[in-house]
C-alpha cells in the first residue's frame, strides 16, 4: 500500500513539474507562397486550328562569290557568329591583279592616242582658220577626237570592272548573324554564283507552315498565334502572322509565316514546332488558350478549375471553367475566365481557395 501511494505521489510531482515548465506555443507564421502566373490578354474567338511547321530565321541570305577562281582561305566554320563586314572567305587575287594592270595599260594607251588626236584637231582648227585646210579635213579630225575620247571612256570602264572583280574576291557578311551552312573548302575552284555560305540573322525567328485552302481566307496579317516546340514541351511562345502566300503549293496549301515575339535562346532554325491559331469568322464559341499546368486536378472533362489571382487582396480564387480540346500542353477554355484575368500556371495542386499569395519575381 505504501509503494502504491509512493507511485501516485511521484506521478503527481511529474505532472506538476511538467505543467510548471510548459512554455507558451508561439503563433504559427503564415507562409505566403510565390506563384507563377500568366495574363489572359486577348480573346480567341473562333475555331482553334493547329499546324506543324519549321523554325526559320526571319532574315536569311545565301552567299556566293560574284567572280570565279580558286578559294584561297575560309575564315569561318559552321555555327560561327559573324558581324557585318567580316571577311568570310577569299579567292586567289593574282589573276584579278593582272587584269587591273592590263586595264591600266590600256587606259594609258587610249589616253596617249587621245592626246595625239587632240593635237591634230587643234592643228587643223588653226589651219582652217587661215584657210589652209578644208572643212572636211577639220571634221575628220573632230571625228578622230571623239573616237579617241570614246576609247578612253571604254578603258576607264574596263579598269573599273577589273577593280570591282578584284574587290569581289573577298566574301563578307552582309549583316550580323550565324553561319547556318558552309559549302566550300580552301583550294577548290568555285564558279560565280555558286552557293558558298548560308547566313541567318541572329535573334529574329519565324515559323513556316502550310494552311489548307479551306482555312486560308480566315487567316490575316497580325493574327496572334501560340507556338509549342517539339524539342521543348514546356516552351510556349507568342507569335504573330507576318506573311501569307498568294499561291498554293503542294496539296493546295498556302505558305504562311508567323514571327516569334520573344524566342528563347535555345530555339534554333530548323527545329520543328506546332502553331495554334484561332481562325477568324468562325461561328464557334469564344475560347482562351492556356497551359494545361494551370488546371487543378479535379473535376471531370469538360469541366475543370483554375486559380485566378486578385491583385487587391493578393489572394487566389478557385474558379470553375469549361474546357475544349487540349494538345501539346495547351488547352482551350470557353467559359469561367475573361481577358485580363491573371491565372496561376504552376504548383496549383498546392493552392487553396482564398489563399494569400505573392507573384513570382520575373
Amino acid at each position: 500500500m505504501r509503494l502504491f501511494t509512493s507511485w501516485i505521489g511521484l506521478w503527481l510531482l511529474v505532472a506538476i513539474g511538467l505543467g510548471g515548465c510548459e512554455e507558451e506555443i508561439p503563433d504559427v507564421v503564415e507562409r505566403i507562397r510565390a506563384i507563377k502566373t500568366m495574363t489572359l490578354t486577348e480573346v480567341a474567338s473562333g475555331q482553334v486550328r493547329k499546324y506543324s511547321g519549321v523554325i526559320e530565321a526571319t532574315v536569311s541570305s545565301t552567299l556566293s562569290f560574284q567572280v570565279s577562281g580558286r578559294v584561297q582561305s575560309v575564315a569561318v566554320q559552321l555555327g560561327d557568329r559573324v558581324t557585318e563586314g567580316q571577311v568570310l572567305a577569299t579567292i586567289d587575287t593574282k589573276p584579278y591583279e593582272l587584269n587591273i594592270q592590263a586595264a591600266e595599260a590600256e587606259l594609258s594607251k587610249a589616253r596617249a592616242v587621245l592626246a595625239e588626236k587632240q593635237q591634230e584637231f587643234n592643228r587643223r582648227k588653226t589651219l582652217f582658220g587661215k584657210g589652209w585646210v578644208t572643212k572636211a579635213a577639220l571634221e575628220q579630225a573632230q571625228v578622230g577626237l571623239r573616237s579617241g575620247q570614246s576609247q578612253v571612256d571604254f578603258a576607264i570602264s574596263q579598269l573599273n570592272l577589273a577593280q570591282r572583280d578584284h574587290a569581289n574576291t573577298k566574301l563578307v557578311a552582309p549583316f550580323d548573324g550565324v553561319i547556318s551552312e558552309r559549302a566550300v573548302d580552301a583550294f577548290v575552284e568555285v564558279g560565280a554564283g555558286r552557293k558558298v555560305f548560308e547566313i541567318n540573322a541572329e535573334g529574329a525567328l519565324e515559323l513556316a507552315f502550310d494552311v489548307p485552302e479551306t482555312s486560308i481566307s480566315r487567316i490575316t496579317l497580325g493574327m496572334p498565334a501560340t507556338i509549342v516546340f517539339a524539342a521543348e514541351n514546356t516552351c510556349v511562345c507568342d507569335a504573330r502572322v507576318t506573311k501569307i502566300g498568294t499561291s498554293a503549293g503542294d496539296a493546295n496549301a498556302f505558305p504562311v509565316k508567323a514571327a516569334l515575339l520573344q524566342p528563347p535562346a535555345t530555339v534554333l532554325p530548323g527545329m520543328t514546332a506546332e502553331v495554334t491559331i484561332v481562325l477568324e469568322g468562325d461561328k464557334g464559341e469564344t475560347a482562351y488558350l492556356m497551359p494545361i499546368a494551370a488546371l487543378v486536378p479535379e473535376g471531370n472533362p469538360p469541366e475543370g478549375f483554375v486559380f485566378v489571382y486578385n491583385s487587391e487582396t493578393s489572394t487566389v480564387r478557385k474558379t470553375a471553367v469549361r474546357l475544349t480540346t487540349a494538345t501539346n500542353n495547351m488547352v482551350g477554355v470557353m467559359a469561367g475566365i475573361k481577358a485580363g484575368d491573371v491565372i496561376a500556371v504552376a504548383g496549383v495542386s498546392f493552392l487553396k481557395d482564398g489563399q494569400k499569395v505573392k507573384l513570382m519575381s520575373p
